[in-house]
């Protein structure tokens, strides 16, 4: 699942959180914290939310493109944490049983997820 904000009508190009759901119902939390860090944790997803002129928030299964998408429903096999003293958490890398991989970071305050 995924967060996007929709402002103006258009959706930001990247999401907000991404929950990874395992296949007992657990879920992880990715997203960004207002210093800067990637934050991970457990978290389940929270409802879509309206912010008046400032757009939306919409919440859910199929709401766009993201790297995590082509990996729903595969093993993950790996999980790597990069930190720095000075800034905590600068990436997580995410790797499945098909030789795939998925990085999320922070870049100038927004998740970004490559892969």
């Amino acid at each position: 699942m995924a967060s996007w904000h929709i402002s103006d009508g258009e959706r930001s190009e990247a999401p907000l959180d991404v929950w990874l759901i395992d296949s007992i119902g657990d879920t992880i939390r990715i997203t960004t914290g207002s210093d800067h860090c990637l934050i991970v944790e457990s978290a389940t997803p929270h409802a879509a939310y309206d912010m008046g002129e400032w757009g939306r928030i919409e919440v859910g299964e199929d709401l766009g493109d993201h790297p995590f998408l082509r990996h729903v429903g595969e093993t993950v096999a790996s999980v790597a944490e990069f930190a720095l003293p000075e800034q905590g958490r600068t990436h997580l890398e995410i790797g499945f049983l098909d030789g795939g991989r998925v990085r999320a970071d922070c870049y100038q305050g927004d998740l970004r997820l490559t892969r």
